[in-house]
């Protein structure tokens, strides 16, 4: 069993991807600013979140931002479409020693009103609370080891 963290600090990385996606007024989608930003401003919670944008970042620089984190839960918003090869990748060149890692993304825009961000946010960050040190993919209200998961395009989910 699990025992429960409760962290004062949540690190963000935030890499990008359908989750920080918005229109643009060229009418073009583009990617904005972290979309946790938005979506956690709303959330009544004494947690803080410390919040860094690595958009553009390949995973060697994703893995040397993560190195580089104090704190022992990290969340990391990310494409859906890579975020297993991504979860692998860390999970073998991280240095994690007690760090929970917890990806999550979007399959809509958090902007969007049918997104699904703020559930998959959510889902995450208590995701965090409750595993053992390791790297994980948080989506659609489940969570998968990094080694065991992939993406079902057709049906547009996770499995593992």
């Amino acid at each position: 069993m699990s025992t429960i963290k409760n962290p004062d600090v949540i690190t963000i990385l935030a890499t990008g991807g359908t989750i920080d996606k918005f229109y643009s007024v060229a009418g073009t989608l583009d990617i904005g600013k972290p979309a946790a930003h938005d979506v956690l401003s709303r959330v009544l919670t004494d947690i803080r979140f410390d919040i860094r944008a690595l958009i553009g970042k390949d995973r060697a620089e994703l893995v040397a931002a993560l190195n580089a984190v104090e704190h022992d839960q990290v969340l990391i918003t990310h494409g859906t479409d890579t975020m297993s090869e991504s979860a692998r990748y860390i999970a073998e060149h991280a240095e994690l020693g007690s760090k929970v890692v917890v990806l999550t993304g979007a399959m809509q825009p958090a902007v969007m009103a049918h997104s699904d961000a703020g559930f998959n946010l959510g889902a995450a960050i208590s995701a965090l609370n409750l595993l053992e040190p390791g790297v994980y993919i948080s989506m659609s209200g489940r969570i998968f080891p990094a080694h065991t998961v992939r993406k079902d395009r057709a049906r547009g989910i996770f499995e593992g």
